[in-house]
């Protein structure tokens, strides 16, 4: 039970890395009941050294790490990139969304990189059409617009899935597939 509530939280706590939006500092929850309410199977003593000094830790780290990370992104070439060729980070992602939006069907909305031009592109592809055999774009993310990829939980209302897809892209993975492509 101690596992449970706390742990509970902490998944409510951590939007995954990655949103360069910005983001307010996690905070500690309050616990829904008193330390002492679990007595004499586990009791206050242990709750309030768990709750205030471990979870407050690992709250406490995860800013310090989504810090970190945003400022790495910023300074990043893949951020200047982004900048360069689509005026800023919230121009690309409301360009990258709309084209996901627009996809007919299943498919696919993806940031790919155009090697001849140095330059990021934003594509998409119909079905399980590849990004890198019908454009010649180097894929560096992609967005998975087909219908089971969100239907059970955002039924079909796909930009809603988009705008929450934002939340849990893995930005060191695009970047290293950036750096990867540019040599």
């Amino acid at each position: 039970m101690l596992c449970r509530a706390a742990c509970s939280s902490s998944r409510k706590l951590v939007p995954a890395l990655g949103a360069l939006g910005s983001r307010q500092k996690h905070t500690l929850p309050d616990l829904p009941y008193d330390y002492g309410a679990l007595e004499p199977h586990i009791n206050a003593q242990i709750m309030q050294l768990h709750h205030s000094k471990h979870h407050a830790a690992y709250v406490n780290n995860l800013n310090v790490v989504e810090e970190k990370y945003q400022e790495a992104l910023q300074k990043g070439e893949l951020l200047e990139a982004i900048k360069r060729d689509f005026g800023s980070f919230e121009k690309f992602k409301e360009k990258l969304t709309a084209v996901s939006v627009g996809v007919q069907g299943s498919g696919w909305g993806w940031l790919g990189f155009n090697k001849e031009q140095g330059r990021l592109q934003i594509a998409a592809c119909s079905n399980q059409d590849p990004l890198q055999g019908t454009t010649g774009l180097i894929p560096l993310l992609g967005i998975d617009v087909w219908e089971h990829a969100y239907y059970l939980q955002y039924k079909n209302v796909r930009p809603d899935y988009l705008k929450a897809i934002w939340n849990v892209i893995n930005w060191e993975d695009v970047t290293e597939r950036y750096a990867a492509c540019r040599k």
